[in-house]
């Protein structure tokens, strides 16, 4: 019973390194716009997530091919929704706005997710998910207002976040699927075939648009891109969806914001504010209290 609770608990910590790997890479993204196309970089980063996997998964893969077989429509189909339609999109956004935007609709994530896990998954959230939810967006929109409610009336829409909602909306399917296929292969497996199929996704943008060279300026960001975002991250998050689910786990997202916050602090100096702080603390109640669920069912189990 203990070690079944540890394994629970310890499953709330994956999300969370997943989401300060893909903070970190959103100051990345911004950074590196200027210097390489959103196609060039999309491209790169699978590419080397699948060059640095293939000594270990090429044999596997193979081994497993009847089975991947099997299950060719829903590699594809993650794939589309998480590594292209995400991707792509984030990285076209990130020339079109800021990174602080950026993380604070990525923090939408849980939002999306309930309506979409109602639609497909058939789901009815509990009210402390609910609850938690509403809160965590409560200090979203606290620290979007910098403290001041009466400024999100003025605070008008441009391209960059338009696109950035419609990715945040795509990923929210992504994990949705993720829960309610439960396809049972082993996780790095499963992430080899969808970046394969990420690759092959490209290849019409990459003649349409072409493809940037990999120089001083852009290499370290794409290199990052390729290991971290691409590979860990993802891992992390498939392993969390399947401990705690896809409502559960995109809460998480609500750290984004935070996260990217003091990433900013401390490498680009940029101030770290009152309503920040604010802002951070009522996020990460809504979050703790999203996950109240988790004690109720034990309870249960319990009697």
């Amino acid at each position: 019973m203990n070690i079944k609770v540890q394994n629970q608990w310890w499953a709330f910590c994956l999300p969370v390194i997943a989401v300060l790997i893909w903070s970190m890479n959103i100051a990345v993204t911004r950074y590196v716009a200027d210097y390489i196309s959103p196609v060039s970089i999309s491209f790169y980063r699978w590419l080397v997530a699948f060059i640095i996997l293939t000594p270990f998964m090429l044999v596997k893969v193979w081994k497993q091919r009847h089975l991947i077989q099997q299950h060719f429509f829903q590699f594809a189909t993650l794939s589309a929704f998480g590594m292209v339609l995400y991707q792509g999109l984030s990285y076209s956004a990130s020339h079109y706005t800021t990174a602080t935007n950026m993380g604070i609709i990525n923090a939408f994530i849980p939002v999306f997710t309930i309506f979409v896990s109602i639609a497909i998954l058939k789901e009815i959230p509990s009210r402390f998910a609910v609850i938690g939810s509403l809160l965590s967006f409560f200090g979203l929109l606290y620290v979007m207002a910098q403290g001041n409610f009466s400024s999100l009336l003025s605070i008008g829409g441009h391209w960059g976040d338009i696109v950035m909602i419609f990715a945040v909306f795509f990923y929210a399917f992504y994990g949705v699927f993720l829960k309610k296929w439960q396809l049972k292969i082993p996780l790095l497996i499963s992430l080899y075939i969808q970046i394969g199929f990420a690759l092959i996704y490209h290849l019409p943008f990459i003649l349409w648009f072409g493809l940037d060279a990999i120089n001083a300026q852009n290499a370290a960001s794409v290199f990052y891109a390729g290991a971290f975002p691409s590979l860990i991250a993802p891992l992390l998050w498939m392993m969390a969806v399947q401990y705690i689910g896809p409502n559960r786990t995109s809460i998480f997202m609500n750290l984004m914001p935070v996260f990217t916050a003091i990433i900013a602090y401390f490498w680009l100096k940029e101030a770290w504010t009152i309503y920040h702080s604010i802002g951070g603390v009522i996020i990460l109640t809504g979050i703790i209290l999203a996950q109240k669920k988790v004690k109720v069912e034990k309870k249960v189990s319990a009697a």
